[in-house]
């Protein structure tokens, strides 16, 4: 086994093997979500942990417990995204998981073995537990048509 991936090589590899390298990774699951700047208008692609929860697919907006991750604002100013799943495309409209939604889908996300407890003692700004990333990203009409590039 090699170094694991992160960042921009992740991403990369994930793209070129139609997630053979980088959709297992550490012990769980990897989805990349393309959002488009909210200043720039560029698109903007991130290796994030999820889980299914029916045709959903969750992801958390944890950095570390630090500042809300730019991909989260990103999806706040357009939710309209695009998702890779192993060789899987599909745009889709992200949104943040309702007050009801959250502890069910935090268990799922937690059960990872992703430290999200952990970031979430750190996030003293609350972002974990007032706007947490449990987009839900549900396929739009467009299902495997659209790949990360042409968005």
């Amino acid at each position: 086994m090699g170094v694991p991936l992160f960042g921009q090589e992740h991403v990369d590899r994930y793209r070129e093997t139609d997630g053979g390298e980088g959709h297992d990774w550490q012990g769980t699951t990897v989805l990349l979500l393309t959002t488009t700047g909210r200043n720039s208008g560029a698109k903007r692609t991130t290796p994030l942990i999820y889980q299914r929860h029916g045709d959903d697919y969750l992801v958390v907006a944890s950095n570390g417990g630090g500042d809300p991750p730019g991909w989260f604002l990103n999806l706040q100013d357009d939710p309209i995204v695009a998702v890779q799943v192993k060789a899987d495309h599909h745009t889709a409209r992200a949104r943040v998981a309702t007050a009801e939604e959250k502890p069910e889908l935090w268990r799922i996300m937690t059960a990872t073995g992703a430290p999200y407890d952990e970031f979430q003692a750190k996030a003293d700004h609350g972002t974990l537990t007032k706007s947490p990333a449990v987009p839900s990203t549900s396929r739009s009409p467009s299902r495997n048509s659209t790949s990360p590039s042409s968005m």
